[in-house]
């Protein structure tokens, strides 16, 4: 028999070249390791659905209807993210239900900010040989995330990329899109001097500032898996990797109530980098660091890492996740609104006029701050 051809060559190939010739399995990706991840989160993206949502996970591109998620005239936000380097955390502890809530965390909480409703999700997950068990435990994280801030985890990539990551490590993208009624948007260009800010607790070290974590607890000597200095009952890494808060139930409410002139979510470069970000460029924010306390992992860093309180201020959240500026006569409100919502808040500062470089200090600072100084950023 002649074997057929055509522009790849034969189809009829012997057993000899059949036994030796390349596969995308050899090369290390999984195709069916990935079809058994799909199925593996299937349950818990379902869990995630909200009206808006036309079909499930599986198809080419996902659908999302603005009407029947009940919106009139809105402006689409959108938002994208990762986890940075708290993922080598979650490798070197082998912990990796958490890291998928930093993820979704990070990515909502800038819309929010703009007063924007998360409405779905999209994760990418990749890595160098896709280990079924630990990615579900993420895709997993991620969706619980999703159920939290009410938004449907709606689609995602997953890549086995053997050359491009080293063996055992994976990285995390996240990609969010909410909705805002025109004349609802949050842009702080009516906040002016007189107004106050609240501080919104943090729930530890979130996820910036993790390469500076990583070598103060490597540089000191610690271990991931060792008992944890500061929180009993847990070791250092779960302490590390406790996930990022998402600010969505209470800061909306109080947004949609008017109470809320503008949000600041505090991430890299911290409170300092910021707040500014939300400010008009005439007012500036002055905050008394003796109103709040650091959370004991930061409180454990400062001490451990010998930082200095700029440098803790220009790092990281230093207990404040999120910070809103109201007006002073709906402070009280607003607070009651944000503390039925589950949230631990209080009047931190309080905006002034600027009169120079500087666009936010704090002064103080107060406890485990350190020494009495006052840092300011232009």
């Amino acid at each position: 028999m002649v074997p057929a051809s055509g522009p790849l060559g034969p189809l009829l190939l012997s057993r000899r070249v059949m036994s030796s010739g390349y596969t995308y399995r050899g090369a290390g990706v999984d195709i069916e390791a990935g079809d058994a991840l799909v199925e593996a989160i299937k349950p818990a993206a379902k869990a995630t659905l909200r009206p808006g949502v036309i079909g499930g996970l599986g198809g080419f591109g996902a659908l999302f209807d603005l009407k029947a998620a009940g919106y009139d005239d809105p402006l689409l936000v959108s938002s994208t993210d990762g986890v940075g380097t708290k993922l080598k955390v979650a490798i070197a502890a082998g912990i990796h239900d958490t890291v998928g809530q930093d993820l979704v965390a990070m990515c909502v909480n800038d819309l929010v900010v703009q007063g924007a409703e998360p409405l779905f999700f999209l994760d990418y997950f990749a890595s160098s040989k896709l280990k079924v068990d630990d990615a579900a435990a993420v895709i997993k994280g991620i969706a619980k995330g999703c159920e939290i801030a009410g938004c449907a985890l709606i689609g995602g990539e997953t890549a086995e990329m053997p050359g491009l990551y080293q063996d055992g490590d994976y990285d995390l993208a996240g990609f969010v899109v909410g909705a805002v009624e025109r004349s609802k948007l949050l842009t702080g260009g009516d906040v002016v001097p007189g107004d106050l800010l609240i501080g919104i607790a943090s729930s530890g070290v979130h996820s910036n500032g993790y390469s500076l974590v990583r070598r103060i607890v490597e540089g000191e000597g610690y271990a991931y898996d060792q008992l944890s200095p500061f929180e009993p009952g847990k070791t250092l890494g779960q302490s590390l990797l406790t996930p990022t808060r998402i600010y969505v139930k209470g800061p909306l409410a109080a947004h949609r109530t008017g109470l809320v002139k503008a949000y600041a979510h505090i991430t890299g470069s911290g409170i300092i980098g910021n707040l500014p970000r939300v400010l008009p460029d005439k007012a500036a924010a002055e905050l008394d660091a003796a109103r709040w306390s650091l959370p004991p992992v930061l409180a454990w860093l400062q001490q451990v890492g010998r930082l200095d309180a700029a440098e803790m201020a220009n790092t990281f959240n230093c207990g404040l996740g999120m910070i809103a500026v109201v007006a002073p006569d709906k402070a009280e409100a607003a607070l009651r609104v944000l503390h039925e919502a589950g949230e631990s808040v209080g009047i931190v500062g309080r905006i002034v006029e600027r009169t120079g470089a500087s666009q936010t200090s704090v002064i103080g600072p107060a406890g485990c701050w350190g020494q009495q100084e006052t840092w300011a950023v232009s």
